[in-house]
């Protein structure tokens, strides 16, 4: 590991391996909050929206650096759930063709989301839980006539699985099926160019691998899904032209930014916009090979049997799940919290998530406790 980069986040006495769950934030992050938030709200009075729009488009450009995109087509949002929301109510009903395809391996805030979708008219077809969501041929087994939508998660969060997301999106094209990817869990972790899928629209936040803090989401929609789109949820900011000021011509913005809504947070953005420059400059694909190398080694640590997390490194995201029996769950914990390692645990196991700033003897120790 580059000791430089560790540098550039703000330490920590424990062993961090909760970047599943928030990133541990840059150095700097106080200092820009207060320079591009505080500072222009202290000093400027009326004349401060300019300086915090300005802010808000770093964000947009920041997420076009990252995934090799056009500024144009992000829209901030305020986390994932209500990006889906405006996504489906922006689509046009087919009563033929009504059906969303997802995985019961989403997590619940998109699974809440798509049960009231049903109230509009939408049926459900879930892919089973036990069935193997890295395979893209059950994921096409699954669309038929029927199917509108097929919501796909990059990676899993209880699994650690990563979904082939580019060949069931090229799918879902081939058949007229709307594809929605969420990437909360690979943003920051895994490369991403969204030129090289086919989805209509993409989903995220910034609070995990990219370090951003909470309150910062985002929207990714292609031209097309843009000039068919009509959000539902609108606001001052959805319009053409938020300062025309006239209540009885709304016109959609002509970008991602119809999906908007009304007076914008700021602290959120600006301080999300530098935690993914930090992340552009060190490089996702450095970040990627440090964390595979990092994951192989405490796989090879592991008793057997325990790995929840697909052991091939195309089939899983940053985050190995392990799973303990009951009668020896309570001592592994003990020995991690012991030895001050951070993490959680979900039904479906332990969760351990390193991170750039995260080095092999850390790896050793954690190891330890969880083989003993």
């Amino acid at each position: 590991m580059n000791t430089d980069h560790k540098k550039r986040f703000v330490p920590t006495d424990e062993i961090y391996l909760l970047n599943h769950s928030v990133g541990r934030p840059p150095v700097n992050t106080a200092e820009i909050w207060s320079d591009a938030f505080l500072a222009p709200w202290r000093e400027q009075g009326e004349d401060v929206w300019p300086c915090w729009l300005s802010g808000i488009s770093n964000f947009k450009e920041a997420l076009a650096r990252l995934f090799s995109g056009e500024a144009k087509d992000f829209c901030p949002q305020v986390n994932l759930s209500s990006a889906l929301t405006k996504i489906l109510q922006s689509l046009p009903m087919d009563t033929a063709r009504d059906t969303i395809v997802y995985s019961e391996e989403d997590f619940p805030s998109i699974a809440f989301v798509l049960q009231q979708a049903q109230r509009v008219g939408y049926r459900l077809r879930a892919i089973a839980g036990g069935q193997d969501s890295t395979d893209a041929a059950h994921w096409r087994s699954s669309f038929d006539e029927r199917t509108a939508i097929v919501l796909l998660t990059h990676v899993h969060s209880n699994t650690g699985r990563q979904v082939p997301v580019e060949a069931i999106t090229r799918a879902a094209r081939e058949q007229g099926i709307v594809s929605i990817v969420d990437i909360a869990q690979s943003a920051g972790c895994i490369p991403i160019d969204l030129r090289a899928w086919s989805a209509d629209f993409v989903i995220g936040s910034c609070v995990k691998w990219l370090c951003g803090g909470p309150g910062a989401g985002f929207l990714w929609v292609t031209p097309e899904k843009q000039a068919s789109s009509e959000p539902l949820d609108v606001g001052w900011f959805s319009h053409e032209n938020p300062f025309e000021f006239d209540s009885n011509n709304f016109r959609y913005a002509q970008d991602a930014d119809r999906f908007w809504g009304g007076t914008p947070s700021v602290q959120p953005f600006v301080v999300a916009a530098n935690s993914i420059q930090t992340i552009c400059d060190i490089g996702v694909e450095n970040i990627r090979r440090h964390n595979l190398s990092l994951t192989q080694r405490l796989i090879g640590a592991l008793p057997t049997g325990n790995l929840v997390t697909p052991v091939e490194p195309d089939h899983r995201g940053g985050t190995l799940v392990v799973r303990f029996e009951e009668d020896s769950l309570g001592a592994v914990t003990d020995r991690l919290e012991a030895h001050k390692v951070l993490f959680d645990v979900r039904p479906t196991g332990i969760r351990l998530s390193p991170h750039i700033y995260n080095d092999e003897a850390e790896i050793d120790i954690t190891a330890g406790c969880l083989g003993s």
